[in-house]
């Protein structure tokens, strides 16, 4: 299994450290590689605001991919403005 994660770095409210947005089930053989895709919408990065209405604020999100959300495998970062 794949599984995507992501952390809002730095929100105006309380954000889990890894929140799931996407996971896949793929079999591998021993030694072969896949190339799994995840497309994010706006709606996977929004939180509910002080309002309690859905916003996605400016900021940077860490991503992170892996079997589990204890073996994280890869991570990068992005940036929205």
């Amino acid at each position: 299994m794949v599984q995507l994660y992501i952390n809002d770095v730095l929100s105006s409210v309380t954000t889990p450290v890894k929140e799931l947005k996407g996971f896949s089930r793929i079999s591998l053989e021993p030694g072969e590689t896949r190339t799994v895709k995840f497309k994010l919408l706006p709606e996977d990065l929004a939180l509910f605001g002080r309002d309690m209405k859905p916003v996605v604020e400016p900021g940077t999100f860490e991503i992170m991919v892996g079997s589990s959300s204890k073996d994280i495998r890869l991570k990068g970062d992005f940036l929205v403005k």
